[in-house]
């Protein structure tokens, strides 16, 4: 574990470069910190030494009670002033610092996340996700911030006092060293058990935000079917969860800090008994006692503050064992390096010189799971310009072969081919402005309805207005308060379905695909809204390769060829006409459809 630990943080140390002079000038300012605190305790018990009239140092001796009592306190103020200066600039500057790692951080994963394909987003709830991309970096900005730097301090403030004590009556400060030992080990002891419990606490709050999250996104399906109750029975036991593994976490805080206390009591006792009877001996001056009476609390200190900072710390190596798992998740969907290294394509306008829209799967299989294929050995060949349609029965595959096609996930057999070329060596961004796609299930952003439209275009909002006339929006854009400016609730909750799936045609129409994908496009609309949209959907299949699901018999019956999945597999293919007259499972489709009993 601890090798991984220093792999993970050595691999998030790359985000500090940029703060390399922040850095330094924290780690110089240590030093002086610690000995303005160490200091202090001398001060005092020389003060007491002078006021005893016990031995002091020499270039005070020369100097009168009152002066060296008043310089002595000067020093101690200047001490306190100069300790407490340095502290609020270096606590400061390491916060800033932190800030900005945990802002890098937070949009390296980000970036990672959206980068990831959708096989890992199926299996990772959103909640859970989150939890990484908030709490946890959260905690390793809190560790970075009191935690790692922290410890440096602490570390530099036991050496001083340890060589001051040493230097100054070294047989006490011998035995006060000796007591640090046993703490220590059983410090780490509990760390590790620490470490433990605090992994649970991440992975319960990561369940809660799941659930949490889940709840809110299907609250119209809870209300209606009244499950308020038992979905906060269940969210209940979770929280329960979550607070047990709280609770482990708080008993070994607590734990060490209760026992470096009792040391630390035990200590200054022992203090106290050996150092009055050397004072009653004449081994050692009042004032010499005082010094270590005060330097045995401030010994413990630091280690009092290390062991909180270590559980601190520990949960940030837990936050980073996260974050890590996060970030060391292979991306499925990438270029390939050569066409990363000898192809850049930017701008709104670029379309391949070759390309015609003609689409072929090779021998193509996929699974979610091996023992569950979804697609087998296909092999499909859509020329340029074919309109065809995709039917079949629910869970035959139809919509695994869009995704295919769109590269959201990769085939784990087999190849698919856009005018030649393998999916694999075209650049996502090429691939992406050669591919349109208009899903069932349509996303909107808030924001809106001109960004929503344009999302990665450069439009102005003239041109975009005169496009939107173009494709027959008028009439949705008047309905709507502001136009185009309208803006947007949350996935476009101000909107029917319908309108959502107009503007979903529409961003889509505007970016001028050579191959359009379309899952069921129309199936949230009315009659009205579907005629109004069928001039344009019409213009936008004219010329161009389309790959259509629909379970509409007017969608599929002007499609140039029809295909029929069944379990992964093409089980028949041809023109409406001829797949009705085979009496195959086309036709049953059809005939239960003109029933009223099934869909496509």
């Amino acid at each position: 574990m601890l090798v991984n630990d220093l792999k993970r943080v050595k691999r998030l140390g790359r985000y500090l470069q940029r703060d390399r002079k922040s850095l330094g000038i924290v780690f110089l300012i240590l030093l002086p910190v610690a000995f303005a605190g160490a200091i202090q305790p001398l001060l005092v018990g020389q003060a007491i030494s002078i006021l005893r009239g016990e031995p002091t140092f020499s270039w005070l001796e020369t100097l009168p009670m009152a002066a060296a009592v008043r310089f002595l306190v000067l020093i101690l103020l200047v001490s306190v002033l100069v300790r407490l200066f340095l502290q609020g600039f270096q606590s400061f500057t390491i916060q800033a610092v932190g800030q900005r790692l945990t802002a890098r951080i937070r949009d390296d994963l980000f970036d990672h996340a959206l980068s990831l394909s959708l096989r890992f987003h199926d299996r990772m709830p959103v909640g859970k996700l989150l939890t990484r991309l908030t709490s946890d970096v959260d905690a390793l900005a809190e560790v970075f911030g009191s935690g790692a730097v922290g410890v440096l301090a602490d570390l530099v403030t036991l050496l001083v006092i340890a060589i001051t004590m040493l230097l100054i009556e070294w047989r006490l400060g011998a035995f006060l060293l000796l007591a640090q030992v046993p703490v220590t080990f059983f410090v780490v002891w509990l760390q590790k058990r620490y470490r433990r419990a605090n992994y649970r606490v991440r992975e319960e709050l990561s369940q809660l935000n799941a659930d949490f999250q889940e709840n809110l996104q299907g609250l119209e399906v809870v209300q209606m079917f009244r499950r308020e109750n038992l979905n906060s029975e269940n969210f209940n036991r979770v929280g329960l969860s979550y607070r047990s593994a709280v609770n482990g976490t708080i008993f070994f805080d607590s734990s060490i800090s209760a026992f470096i206390e009792w040391i630390s009591l035990f200590a200054v006792a022992l203090v106290l008994s050996l150092g009055g009877w050397m004072v009653s001996t004449g081994f050692m001056g009042l004032g010499t006692l005082t010094t270590f009476i005060l330097y045995s609390q401030r010994l413990f200190d630091p280690l009092r503050q290390l062991a909180e900072r270590f559980t601190q710390i520990q949960g940030g190596l837990t936050a980073v064992e996260r974050i890590g798992e996060l970030l060391e998740q292979p991306l499925e969907i990438v270029d390939s390096a050569k066409k990363n290294s000898n192809e850049q394509i930017s701008g709104d306008d670029f379309r391949p010189s070759s390309s015609r829209g003609e689409v072929i799967f090779d021998n193509v299989s996929f699974y979610y799971r091996p023992d569950e294929p979804i697609i087998e050995n296909l092999n499909l060949r859509i020329t340029p310009g074919e309109n065809i349609a995709l039917v079949g029965p629910t869970g035959s595959g139809k919509t695994t072969l869009i995704r295919l096609l769109c590269r959201l996930y990769e085939p784990q057999n087999g190849r698919i081919l856009l005018d030649g070329e393998d999916l694999r060596d075209i650049p996502i961004v090429r691939l992406r402005k050669q591919l349109g796609v208009v899903l069932q299930d349509t996303f909107l952003f808030s924001g809106n309805v001109a960004d929503n439209i344009r999302l990665d275009l450069s439009v102005d909002d003239q041109d975009l207005k005169d496009i939107c006339s173009d494709l027959g929006l008028n009439p949705l854009l008047r309905r709507l308060p502001k136009g185009l400016q309208t803006e947007l609730r949350e996935r476009g909750g101000n909107l029917s379905s319908g309108e959502r799936q107009l503007l979903s045609v529409a961003r889509v129409a505007i970016r001028d695909p050579d191959v359009l994908i379309m899952d069921e496009a129309t199936a949230f609309m009315d009659p009205s809204t579907e005629a109004t949209l069928q001039k344009d959907l019409e213009r936008l299949l004219t010329k161009r390769t389309a790959v259509v699901i629909a379970h509409r018999l007017a969608t599929v019956e002007s499609a140039d060829r029809i295909l029929v999945l069944q379990r992964g597999k093409i089980v028949e293919e041809g023109t409406h006409l001829d797949l009705r007259s085979r009496g195959g499972l086309y036709s049953h489709l059809a005939d239960l459809q003109e029933r009223g009993l099934a869909k496509l």
